[in-house]
């Protein structure tokens, strides 16, 4: 993975393993992942259902519970180790210098509390106020992401909110004590497209009103495309992938991210029929001993007679195809 300038980089994530020992087995949720985070940017972790990516964003916050364990790695934040800081200190962290919003809002939300005792907790756990203080910063934060008459709706419970409501509470709750970076984790599921077009819009401004740096973590490459800078793309516990947003688009290498963007419906192009990837995702448990994409790509099939067995046997590096743009892939050897 290509390194940029230390001034640069808020997050720097290198070479992180977390396994779940089950009874089944150990399961490689994430696999030797690296990345890195910009200062101000949006970086977009991309990749279906129980690729890696949720846990990867679990990881960084250290919230990883049995039998899940990070066995290895770094994850260096402004130059801090976070995998070795104490856990005191990583508590004061959280909240304040990193946040989170999870998915599913309502279920993050205590039922049996306002919202704006939620929120006015995060002050007074942080920041020591008063509830009356943190009562007024916490109705100013409603009101900052959008909540109409936030006076009132400080006094709702979390079941008498809509979804995007209560979205909305948790992106308050998370940017309430303004963090360098925000983990938002598929923060639009479930929504219908009015609403998720904005909570997106809400994002974006807040994004560049506060200068935060965001980790988007997704499925959908449509989001990606309207909010992100940069892409990682994951498959079975591996970046595969990473690329600027609008290269990764134009010029997709991996045989997998090329079916992930073949899959999507454009508006005003006819196709006789989408483009599917066959097969499934393999099992984390019993992993392929080569690439974990090969018995799914149609590349390897249709470049046999170079690759021979290579594809099947050995897992490839990332290989840098271009400034800023790696790959892993036998075809990019």
């Amino acid at each position: 993975m290509e390194r940029r300038n230390d001034h640069e980089i808020l997050l720097d994530v290198r070479d992180l393993r977390t396994y779940f020992f089950t009874e089944d087995g150990v399961v490689k949720a994430v696999d030797r992942v690296s990345f890195q985070v910009r200062r101000g940017e949006v970086l977009g972790l991309v990749g279906e259902s129980g690729c890696g990516k949720s846990v990867t964003s679990l990881s960084i916050m250290r919230l990883i519970a049995p039998p899940g364990r990070i066995l290895s790695g770094e994850v260096l934040f402004d130059g801090v180790d976070l995998l070795r800081l104490p856990e005191p200190e990583m508590v004061r962290l959280r909240g304040s210098r990193i946040s989170m919003i999870f998915q599913q809002p309502v279920s993050c939300l205590n039922p049996v509390f306002k919202v704006g005792d939620q929120i006015a907790e995060v002050f007074q756990a942080h920041e020591g106020l008063s509830r009356a203080e943190g009562w007024r910063r916490a109705i100013d934060l409603l009101r900052m992401v959008g909540i109409p008459d936030p006076e009132r709706r400080a006094h709702s419970y979390p079941h008498e909110l809509s979804g995007g409501m209560a979205q909305r509470v948790m992106i308050a709750m998370a940017l309430a004590l303004g963090p360098e970076l925000l983990i938002a984790d598929e923060p639009t599921t479930a929504m219908d497209v009015t609403i998720q077009a904005q909570i997106l819009d809400l994002m974006r401004g807040l994004q560049r009103r506060l200068n935060t740096s965001i980790i988007l973590i997704t499925h959908d490459m449509g989001i990606v495309a309207e909010m992100c800078d940069r892409v990682a793309v994951m498959y079975a516990g591996q970046i595969v992938e990473e690329a600027d947003m609008r290269t990764l688009f134009a010029n997709p290498q991996h045989p997998y991210t090329r079916g992930l963007l073949g899959s999507i419906p454009v508006m005003g192009v006819v196709k006789p029929r989408l483009e599917t990837i066959p097969g499934t995702v393999p099992n984390l448990i019993d992993l392929p001993p080569g690439c974990r994409f090969a018995p799914r790509c149609r590349a390897r099939l249709e470049n046999q007679a170079r690759l021979g067995n290579r594809c099947l046997e050995e897992n490839p590096p990332l290989f840098r195809t271009e400034p800023g743009h790696s790959v892993r892939c036998w075809l990019y050897a």
